[in-house]
């Protein structure tokens, strides 16, 4: 854990004097939580927001290796040890649905949790490989530049669902399938116009 931080200082300090000390600046910081560039600077400067979020929080808090609760955390949640907090997707200012350990989330995905995201699946279209009420992290950092074969969350027909993707051998052209035979796919579509959210990475399920 570093040194170079102090309890007394409020969590706008504390953001400014890390950054002056690491040599990092706010827009990079913005980036980092998926916020726009000017973001960390308005929270330093002008206090908006008032509090940093809990999924803000927790990204920078990870990344200055320093406790949740010198940002604005609860000193008593923050003092969990390991646990990486996982959010809903489009949830972001609420409180983390799932948490994992660390090591689990680096050993999931190279892309750093900043980047997983937390989904319900709906529908029975990709039955029986997933089923409703199934929890899936979805990384977002593994998307259309390491396309492979896999479950990808897309958007198609202005919706976001998560289906089978399948690379054609030859041509630069994806089938988009559901596993349910019932459920109609797409095949041989241009990779180029296949928006891909993020792949698939983890399951959860309760047990019947």
């Amino acid at each position: 854990m570093v040194d170079n931080f102090s309890p007394s200082l409020s969590p706008r300090e504390q953001v400014r004097r890390l950054c002056r000390d690491r040599g990092e600046d706010f827009a990079t910081l913005s980036r980092l939580v998926g916020r726009n560039p000017a973001y960390i600077q308005q929270f330093v400067a002008r206090g908006t927001p008032r509090l940093l979020p809990e999924r803000e929080r927790a990204i920078l808090a990870r990344h200055f290796d320093i406790p949740e609760y010198l940002l604005g955390g609860d000193e008593t949640r923050s003092a969990v040890a390991g646990l990486v907090p996982l959010f809903e997707r489009g949830q972001a200012d609420t409180q983390a649905r799932l948490g994992l350990d660390a090591a689990t989330v680096a050993r999931l995905s190279e892309s750093g949790a900043a980047l997983i995201e937390l989904i319900e699946m709906e529908g029975e279209a990709m039955a029986p490989t997933l089923r409703p009420g199934d929890q899936l992290l979805i990384d977002r950092g593994d998307g259309p530049k390491r396309l492979r074969d896999g479950l990808y969350l897309i958007r198609i027909e202005g919706r976001d669902v998560v289906k089978r993707l399948t690379l054609h051998p030859l041509k630069p052209k994806v089938t988009v399938q559901s596993d349910n035979p019932d459920h109609a796919d797409w095949p041989d579509l241009p990779r180029a116009k296949l928006a891909v959210i993020g792949r698939a990475i983890w399951l959860a399920r309760a047990l019947s």
